[in-house]
């Protein structure tokens, strides 16, 4: 069976870390700076980095209605700590979220922490928070999997999972493996 092709939005973040924890799960990493390079991909990641220069990249590359159309066939969409803000309603409004950016602060309010996310076993996850967001508000659908002090920082809608955290900092490949297996079953994973 061939690798599974998971795109990496390139435009801006720590896309690389994402690559290689993609590749160390046997899926073939591919970096995405146009349209053109969605075609033939089995799935996306969009990391973090900063959103509002996320946001000019997409526009620049018109970007925007082709990840639309992506994430609308169905396959599978991973977007970290920026990534979830790049997914909700005020962005691109592939998830029925409202986020709120630097939610736990700035820079110096910088934490990590082990958190249970629903349907990843073997324990916590470890997670790393960089003026991380949170979600605010979740739409019908939308299935909370982790929060830290009531405020969600893990959710899923279909084939969409949004995180607030880096788990490609930790070097935590548990949420990668969700993109990269999606076709398992929880009790696979």
């Amino acid at each position: 069976m061939p690798a599974k092709r998971v795109g990496i939005l390139a435009l801006q973040g720590d896309f690389e870390a994402h690559s290689k924890i993609v590749a160390e799960l046997g899926g073939e990493p591919v970096e995405v700076r146009t349209p053109a390079q969605l075609e033939g991909l089995d799935a996306l990641i969009i990391p973090g980095g900063e959103s509002t220069t996320m946001t000019l990249g997409i526009e620049r590359e018109g970007l925007a209605e082709p990840l639309k159309d992506f994430v609308a066939s169905g396959k599978p969409t991973l977007g970290t700590c920026a990534g979830l803000i790049m997914l909700d309603r005020d962005h691109l409004g592939l998830l029925d979220v409202s986020a709120k950016r630097n939610a736990f602060g700035r820079q110096r309010q910088s934490f990590e922490a082990d958190i249970d996310v629903t349907g990843f076993n073997g324990g916590p996850l470890r997670a790393v928070f960089i003026r991380a967001p949170w979600v605010e508000e979740t739409g019908e659908g939308v299935e909370v999997l982790a929060e830290i002090e009531g405020h969600p920082i893990a959710v899923r809608q279909e084939n969409v999972l949004a995180v607030a955290f880096h788990p490609e900092i930790a070097g935590e490949s548990r949420i990668h493996r969700w993109v990269v297996n999606a076709e398992k079953t929880e009790e696979d994973r």
